[in-house]
């Protein structure tokens, strides 16, 4: 057993074909503070072949040292596009036809073991802020809410956790789609 190399690791990413569903997937990141987060967020959907991160709101987009220090140039690979508003670029999906996924606790969070993601066309995943989650103010314009079960003392994950354990659920859910 031997490591494999940087090089080898590249050749062997860049063989493979994400799921169809799974790469038409965009990510809604509105009002996101840390541009770290925001960087962790761009290097993660880079891993799973995430179409498109759409950037609202005060979060920030590329180019920033910040947000390079953590995407270490996923930046450059994942397309990206910037809305004042959540509300402007949640009625820009949902015209092209995505079912938008928040990923928010609520009193109808589907726990995501048990969301179904074969039954949606395109997918958007919407992310809010690390304190207040998403803003209440785009909460109506979500088709349904899924939440990550948690067994310990804190209620919560970081953003850029949470991005991660709900692409690779996404990848899971879609493996064998096609």
């Amino acid at each position: 057993m031997n490591k494999l190399s940087t090089k080898e690791i590249l050749e062997e990413n860049l063989s493979r074909t994400a799921p169809e569903k799974l790469s038409s997937l965009k990510i809604l990141v509105h009002n996101i503070r840390s541009l770290h987060n925001v960087g962790s967020i761009f290097r993660s959907a880079d891993a799973f072949g995430i179409s498109e991160i759409i950037l609202s709101g005060y979060s920030a987009t590329p180019p920033r040292p910040e947000i390079n220090k953590t995407a270490i140039g996923a930046e450059d690979f994942v397309a990206w596009q910037y809305f004042d508003t959540g509300t402007e670029a949640l009625n820009e999906l949902k015209s092209e036809g995505y079912y938008i996924i928040g990923l928010e606790q609520t009193t109808d969070s589907t726990v995501l073991p048990n969301f179904n993601a074969k039954q949606h066309g395109k997918i958007c995943i919407v992310l809010g802020n690390e304190v207040t989650g998403i803003d209440d103010d785009i909460l109506p314009l979500i088709d349904e809410f899924v939440s990550i079960p948690q067994y310990g003392h804190k209620h919560s994950l970081n953003v850029s956790v949470a991005a991660g354990v709900v692409l690779y659920a996404m990848l899971e859910k879609l493996w064998h789609d096609e």
